[in-house]
């Protein structure tokens, strides 16, 4: 039996491998980018102007005497227009291009537009001084310029990054295809939802459970269920073992008569790498890979203990991502075992302060227990007794 860090550390030691697939940017979001992206032009591609108002040069303040002519208009879109008298102005609105001969804008809230004799006049409304040489300008390549890498492979692609990507053109993206997920349930007693139960069944609930927490990553995952037999149980995980990625299978790996998923998985070649972590709930966690990289996370049946697996272990593995939050016991807390004690709780601010409120409830069966939760605080192996106070590892499944 190994500890939940040395578990841990055995799972990442390994990488889901996607294959890379182009597809349509309005298609992207949610997906890992696969490629680098650069900028086309610079960003911005020109002197734009920032603010409606009017544009003039800078050094013309004191001969104007604070009155400017208006030449013209610059619309957003429009070809560049390019000021002729030195002391006069042109209106500019925001996303033009900043005129030929104008450096600085100043905004219609501070200036005031008079009739002259058939033209237009702009009068300025606050003191020189208040003026600065380049203000309501966004220069052209301040943010970044033509060449320069805006967008790493490897990010996840939020609206934010479709935004990038669509400015330098980008119609079809390169993205990591996402793993194809099985998620099996086992187990006799198990009946589907749109079932009713007899007295000795239950309606099966770990298998929507793990592929609902799975659609915020943008992976539909296939469901199974297998019952307890040892020659249907070896077939069918080969067939699926064939045609998938991941395999998130719960229920048969403790040390039951019908428990007969690992050796099955040894059988079919997955490589074992770990059967049982000294933790609680989740104490028979299974973990093997197969020779072309496969992943099997063989998860124990009790739902609170096929969650807490899930969330501490797969999903860091097929996101990438590893929790890091951390949380103030708010309630002392004695558990004797030298196991990692994985307590569901909630969350909540006082005060800037991160707290956790636990709730044990009434074991790893307890998952109604869970919808009063939030994740799960990670209370080490090495003592029996967490006071109010202490800081601990949250593992957040709700945000």
């Amino acid at each position: 039996m190994i500890t939940a860090e040395e578990a841990l550390a055995k799972v990442l030691e390994h990488t889901l491998t996607s294959p890379s697939i182009s597809i349509a940017l309005e298609n992207a979001a949610g997906y890992t980018l696969a490629e680098d992206i650069y900028a086309d032009r610079d960003f911005p591609p020109f002197n734009r102007v920032a603010m409606d108002g009017i544009a003039f040069l800078f050094e013309s303040l004191e001969k104007a005497n604070s009155t400017f002519p208006i030449e013209a208009i610059q619309f957003a879109g429009e070809a560049q227009k390019e000021m002729h008298y030195s002391l006069a102005c042109i209106e500019v609105m925001t996303g033009a291009v900043l005129p030929l001969g104008c450096d600085t804008v100043i905004r219609y809230e501070d200036i005031r537009i008079e009739e002259d004799k058939g033209g237009k006049l702009a009068r300025l409304t606050i003191p020189v001084s208040d003026i600065k040489k380049g203000q309501h300008i966004h220069a052209q390549g301040i943010d970044k310029r033509a060449k320069d890498i805006l967008l790493s492979k490897g990010i996840r692609i939020s609206p934010a990054e479709i935004a990038v990507l669509a400015t330098v053109g980008k119609t079809q993206v390169l993205v990591q295809a996402p793993p194809r997920v099985a998620v099996i349930s086992t187990g006799d007693e198990l009946v589907e939802v749109n079932k009713t139960p007899l007295a000795h069944q239950i309606r099966m609930s770990n298998s929507y459970m793990l592929a609902s927490a799975l659609l915020p990553l943008g992976i539909q995952a296939k469901r199974f269920h297998l019952t307890d037999e040892p020659e249907i149980l070896r077939e069918r995980l080969q067939e699926i073992l064939a045609q998938h990625d991941v395999i998130l299978l719960s229920g048969g790996v403790s040390a039951g008569k019908k428990d007969y998923v690992p050796q099955i998985l040894r059988e079919l070649g997955v490589q074992q790498l770990f059967h049982k972590v000294a933790q609680k709930p989740g104490k028979p966690f299974w973990f093997g890979v197969e020779a072309s990289g496969k992943a099997v996370f063989a998860l124990p049946g009790n739902p609170v203990s096929t969650y807490l697996c899930f969330c501490k272990y797969a999903l860091p593995f097929i996101s990438g991502k590893i929790s890091k939050e951390q949380v103030v016991l708010d309630k002392a807390i004695k558990f004797n075992p030298p196991l990692t004690y994985f307590v569901p709780a909630m969350s909540y601010f006082k005060e800037g302060i991160h707290y956790a409120n636990p709730f044990e409830g009434s074991g790893s069966g307890d998952f109604a227990n869970l919808t009063q939760c939030d994740g799960f605080i990670e209370l080490p192996a090495d003592k029996s007794y967490f006071e109010v106070g202490e800081v601990f590892t949250f593992i957040r499944f709700r945000s």
